[in-house]
């Protein structure tokens, strides 16, 4: 289910590189983008790693969320808007280091009431 938590920073560049955009390999192996750093991949991080081709980074932005199998997080929300979906905030947890994120599962999160 989370195979690409364990991607290395390589494993991610050949994914960028299967998706049509080997130029942008480098930005992620130089900034040490491993799997577990997918999660805060998006429109705007990815000018910070090098890639400013607005169009690219939309299509690299909507690949990343859909291998994650997540919606776009919306920093700026609203109280009136559902709450936000629960395997985002998992994969943001199972992003950090360290044991208790390396052996969490997502049935121990929602039991755990942390969505």
């Amino acid at each position: 289910m989370d195979a690409f938590l364990h991607w290395s920073c390589q494993d991610v560049a050949k994914w960028i590189d299967s998706l049509g955009y080997p130029q942008y390999t480098a930005c992620f192996t130089g900034n040490f983008i491993s799997g577990k750093k997918l999660i805060y991949i998006n429109c705007c991080y990815l000018p910070r790693i090098g890639i400013t081709d607005f169009e690219d980074m939309k299509v690299i932005s909507h690949h990343v969320r859909e291998l994650l199998g997540i919606e776009d997080p919306l920093w700026i929300r609203s109280i009136a808007l559902p709450p936000r979906d629960k395997r985002g905030l998992y994969l943001e947890q199972k992003s950090q280091t360290g044991q208790r994120a390396d052996s969490l599962t997502y049935a121990q999160f929602l039991r755990d009431g942390n969505n």
